[in-house]
């Protein structure tokens, strides 16, 4: 590979244009962390890798993989947990740019309205490029009785049917947050009462 494509993601557009009418353009783009959100990867001396899924993705399969990071182990590990196709587009290391040692998601590659993407990662650096779009969770362990995911869900869900204009107005009233779901639980707890 060029040094190029291993700073700058491998195209200035990475997702196609939107969807236009009579077709269905989902409101909101989100873009979430495979490894640290979804999964949790033991590697053994052999050198090979164990995945556990994190509860709320069903009962996906979890062979020894490679590597949960490059496109070849990552596509199928993607199939097993999104059967029914959810997932449009899969974008991986080579759609980030390399800054300072870290592979950073820049949404304004996405081909997207900025103001409707919200990023998911366990490493908040990750999208230091627009700190306002996305949503650092507490990096998964692989404990079972986890239940972000649900939380996640929940969370996403109240943007989307209230309609939000604008995530980054949301996002930010969680920037500082070390565990952002548990504030909104809280938060939704205080107006339920």
């Amino acid at each position: 590979c060029p040094p190029q494509m291993i700073i700058e993601p491998t195209s200035p557009k990475l997702l196609p244009d939107p969807l236009r009418d009579p077709y269905y353009q989902p409101p909101y783009t989100l873009v979430i962390e495979l490894t640290g959100v979804l999964l949790h990867p033991e590697w053994s001396v052999r050198g090979t890798v164990t995945l556990t899924t994190r509860r709320g993705l069903g009962d996906a399969p979890k062979p020894p993989r490679n590597d949960p990071e490059t496109p070849q182990t990552a596509f199928p590990l993607i199939d097993s947990i999104d059967p029914h196709g959810f997932v449009s587009y899969r974008l991986f290391r080579d759609a980030t740019r390399y800054m300072d040692g870290h592979h950073v998601k820049d949404i304004s590659c996405l081909n997207r309205d900025p103001a409707r993407v919200v990023v998911v990662d366990w490493r908040r650096d990750s999208f230091r490029l627009q700190p306002y779009n996305g949503l650092a969770l507490p990096r998964w362990d692989g404990g079972s009785e986890d239940r972000a995911l649900y939380d996640l869900a929940a969370f996403l869900k109240t943007i989307a049917l209230s309609g939000v204009e604008d995530v980054r107005t949301v996002l930010e009233n969680y920037s500082l947050e070390d565990d952002p779901l548990a504030a909104f639980q809280r938060r939704r707890t205080r107006l339920e009462e």
